[in-house]
């Protein structure tokens, strides 16, 4: 029979103003001591109708943290609350809430909400970039590193100031059926970001955040640090996503290789992209399938990373002369969008992508926001033009190898700005095909359906027609 150890029996007050931080941190070291180091779970049990205020609190083994019915845990706004931890200082500028290091058999559950409070980390509301600029610190809500079967359930969290779920170096999770809430306009609180993980699935959740929604990385760690190894097999599904930049991504961190990855029937309500993979340093991206999603993407203001594009899979170096690796067996299978900006397969000269197949993707092309188009965001790099100006085709494909538009359509919408262009434009790619393709140009009057750059800086259209 489980044990279960109610924090208010080691004197937290669930008042909300009373700091309860040592009274959880007693309750979470008994609850651990009392499994003997054993697989059998104690409970750290969080009653309903209290709100618990913490800083930082460190998790233990073979716990299962359980926030009760509507029981809050607060986050505190003051920076002596937190300590200092080893988990390095990714997706903010501050400690952790919730942290952990080298645990097993840890789970989170319940139908509680953690409240991050971010309105509380804001400095001031930039009008002109329309986003919040936080102040000199914020933590992030759940930091784990290192740890292994791990499980979280049904729970709220809401109001990140930063990072919302951290897993950094990670074996054996799951994620399911979780809420996450954050404010739209703040800068950096990404949902979920598994980095350095592996065997990790994350379904049924309804994620609303600022920054990406499901982000895989795996972040270049201090000297020191243990090799984590890859980001590898991982599976999202049956998410619902909204954010303002991208839902689904990996990268741009990506300093080792991201492998066997699979996303699959998730509707992304709205982002800056909706399928996302930037590969920005030495790492390998292969073996990535996304089906059966729909999305919506279009442009939201400067600072935000993003310009629209549906679906955007570009291997740039982030300085000149820097390592890159290789993007590499990607599939988009059974995907619709609605978006302000092309589909990008695109490449570098240092690192061209390859085997790449859209099959039964179907793209409409619209524009409905205020911001300026006719623009790719390569960010983050300094080796080339971080904004290019370019005109919009539905689908964009340059330095690329093997790449196959099976069954795909382009259509485009109401709005059909001037900078709209071709159904497909190619660019120095290697055995491009596209069968059984449907569409046309925005301006079929003064564009071909495709356009092709056979060699550097020479433009041919296509005469004949989709095959």
């Amino acid at each position: 029979m489980q044990k279960t150890f109610d924090v208010t029996a080691f004197g937290a007050a669930g008042d909300g103003t009373t700091l309860d931080t040592a009274a959880l941190q007693k309750a979470i070291d008994t609850a651990s001591a009392s499994t003997g180091g054993g697989a059998q779970k104690a409970r750290v049990l969080l009653p309903g109708k209290k709100k618990f205020l913490v800083g930082c609190l460190t998790l233990r083994s073979n716990i299962d943290f359980h926030l009760a019915d509507d029981a809050e845990l607060l986050v505190s706004t003051i920076r002596s609350d937190y300590h200092d931890s080893s988990h390095g200082s990714h997706g903010g500028d501050g400690p952790g809430v919730l942290v952990g290091e080298n645990l097993q058999n840890l789970s989170f559950s319940g139908t509680g909400v953690i409240n991050g409070r971010s309105p509380d980390f804001m400095d001031h509301y930039e009008a002109a970039n329309e986003w919040w600029r936080p102040k000199s610190w914020r933590p992030r809500l759940i930091l784990l590193t290192g740890c292994s079967d791990l499980e979280m359930h049904a729970l709220t969290i809401k109001d990140a100031p930063s990072w919302t779920v951290h897993l950094l170096g990670c074996q054996r999770v799951l994620i399911d059926g979780i809420t996450i809430a954050n404010q739209l306009d703040v800068p950096n609180c990404d949902g979920i970001d598994p980095d350095h993980c592996q065997d990790v699935e994350i379904k049924n959740c309804r994620i609303t955040c600022g920054d990406d929604g499901v982000v895989i990385k795996t972040t270049r760690q201090p000297p020191g640090t243990p090799d984590y190894g890859p980001s590898e097999n991982i599976r999202v599904s049956d998410c619902i996503i909204q954010t303002q930049d991208s839902c689904l991504k990996l990268g741009t961190e990506s300093v080792s290789d991201m492998c066997n990855i699979r996303f699959e029937r998730c509707q992304l309500l709205d982002g800056c992209r909706g399928i996302c993979i930037q590969l920005r340093d030495e790492g390998n991206v292969s073996n990535i399938e996304f089906r059966d999603i729909t999305f919506q993407s279009r442009y939201f203001s400067d600072p935000w990373w993003g310009r629209g594009e549906g679906i955007s899979f570009t291997a740039i170096p982030r300085t000149a002369g820097a390592a890159l690796g290789k993007i590499s067996d990607v599939r988009v299978i059974n995907v619709t969008g609605r978006c302000e900006n092309s589909s990008r397969i695109d490449g570098s000269p240092e690192s061209r992508i390859s085997d790449v197949l859209f099959d039964n993707v179907h793209l409409t092309l619209d524009r409905w926001t205020k911001y300026k188009g006719g623009l790719f965001d390569n960010r983050p790099t300094k080796a080339i033009p971080d904004i290019e100006p370019h005109g919009t085709p539905a689908f964009f494909v340059r330095h690329a190898d093997n790449v196959t538009l099976k069954n795909c359509r382009a259509d485009w919408g109401k709005n059909v700005p001037d900078y709209f262009s071709h159904a497909i434009e190619v660019v120095e790619c290697g055995n491009f095909r596209s069968p059984g393709f449907v569409g046309t140009a925005a301006h079929p009057d003064r564009d071909p359906p495709i356009y092709q750059v056979v060699r550097k800086a020479i433009r041919v259209p296509l005469k004949t027609t989709f095959e």
